[in-house]
């Protein structure tokens, strides 16, 4: 496969995935396109050596498994994570001032606000209704228009606004939706933007789990298309490269996919890497597959290896100081190995030993991160999930700039290096 073809279907992938409800979907949907079955967590499992097969958690998290044509003894992990920092729409959503409709907004992680203004936004998520016959259900959402911008104050009016002014997301951010009097029922206009979408007409709207998105489309960037700029690169990226490793793995070894929820608010949730999902399932496959009992699973898991991957900070060409003068990675430099002494990630030499050994096999050039010795650093789902079923973890990701923000930047070389070396590690025979 070239590796314009997958840029653009990693573009598609991030266009059409604006919530991780809709990432998991599109995932699921590649997944059974590619001979996976779905399981669901409240039937009885019968799983069958070198079997396809994947599960979702809340709609929103996904573990996708290469089942081991032989004994289930060992298993190649990929982590990554489906959410990314944002603005969701409040409850009670409705707000008129100054003749406008406004909805009011929580920010969801750690979102960077700026580059939120004077953006032409749509709305996207999960809406819950009630048919005629009684009837719940979850339908997925996205008004893919602009049907939403927040304004920025003239800089006449604030003069301020360029010597780094706070910004009050109570106050100040509320999207602009609709001119007129009075209080529009909101659950009018998403019953009426469902029928536009999903042909659903008189149902009645019971609640909703909806995000604003920017509508700027993914795009390659640079004379040269270097870059990729997209809404979502952190983990979306991650996500995508994880699931073109899976589907080109040549099925001998056990291989699995871990694309979880909620790792931008702390992962503490039933589908989150704090939660129980991913040892639920691998509990329940080891149990028909691996070495029965709590030891086998026990001696499963320290034989496996998780790879998280979650995007990296390249080095700023106009904040070269943010970084550590030895640990600035470059944008299309190969993937970045990321390390921390206070394991914000779960990086060691032993699992960073295999990735370097793995980005040889597949001839991509590697990195590592560490941030500067007076800065704080993130996490991922790596420390996490090591802590949670104790699987020897790696912390790696590719370079980007700009993570947080509405729009952010990644290399194209980038995303063919890390799908290369994620690919070898599903399919490498014997692990360290």
């Amino acid at each position: 496969m070239s590796e314009d073809a997958r840029l653009e279907r990693l573009l598609d992938f991030l266009h059409r995935s604006p919530t991780p409800w809709h990432a998991t979907a599109n995932m699921a949907a590649r997944l059974e396109a590619a001979g996976y079955r779905r399981l669901d967590e409240t039937a009885t499992w019968r799983l069958t050596p070198g079997e396809r097969v994947y599960v979702t958690r809340n709609d929103s998290s996904i573990i996708a498994l290469q089942l081991p044509r032989e004994r289930l003894a060992a298993l190649r992990l990929i982590g990554a994570h489906t959410d990314s920092p944002g603005l969701r729409l409040k409850p009670n959503a409705a707000q008129c001032a100054a003749g406008w409709l406004q909805l009011g907004v929580e920010v969801y992680g750690g979102a960077l606000l700026a580059p939120w203004f004077d953006r032409d936004l749509g709305l996207a998520g999960r809406v819950h209704v009630r048919h005629g016959d009684g009837r719940i259900e979850g339908v997925l959402l996205d008004v893919e228009r602009a049907v939403a911008i927040i304004p920025s104050l003239a800089i006449h009016l604030d003069r301020e606004a360029n010597n780094g002014r706070a910004m009050n997301a109570q106050t100040e951010m509320a999207p602009v939706l609709l001119q007129g009097g009075g209080r529009p029922d909101l659950e009018r206009l998403l019953a009426q933007w469902l029928e536009e979408q999903h042909g659903l007409a008189e149902v009645e709207v019971l609640d909703f789990e909806l995000a604003f998105r920017d509508m700027q489309a993914p795009a390659r960037v640079g004379i040269e298309g270097e870059l990729v700029a997209s809404a979502r690169l952190d983990n979306l990226l991650s996500c995508f490269a994880g699931l073109e490793a899976l589907l080109e793995s040549d099925g001998r070894q056990g291989a699995v996919l871990v694309a979880n929820d909620h790792e931008e608010v702390g992962s503490a949730s039933a589908c989150g890497a704090q939660g129980p999902f991913l040892g639920d399932v691998l509990r329940r496959v080891n149990a028909q597959l691996g070495e029965a009992g709590e030891e086998g699973f026990i001696r499963l898991i320290q034989a496996s290896r998780l790879i998280s991957c979650d995007n990296a900070h390249a080095l700023h060409p106009n904040f070269q100081d943010k970084h550590d003068a030895a640990h600035g990675p470059a944008l299309n430099g190969g993937p970045v190995i990321k390390v921390n002494a206070s394991q914000r990630y779960a990086t060691n030499s032993a699992t960073a030993a295999l990735f370097r050994d793995l980005c040889r096999e597949a001839e991509v050039p590697v990195q590592t991160f560490v941030t500067r010795a007076d800065m704080g650093c993130g996490s991922t789902i790596g420390p996490i999930t090591a802590t949670e079923l104790g699987v020897p973890t790696l912390d790696v990701g590719a370079p980007q700039w700009a993570m947080h923000s509405i729009r952010e930047t990644a290399g194209a070389r980038d995303v063919e290096y890390l799908v290369r070396a994620l690919t070898a590690f599903v399919n490498r025979a014997e692990l360290p």
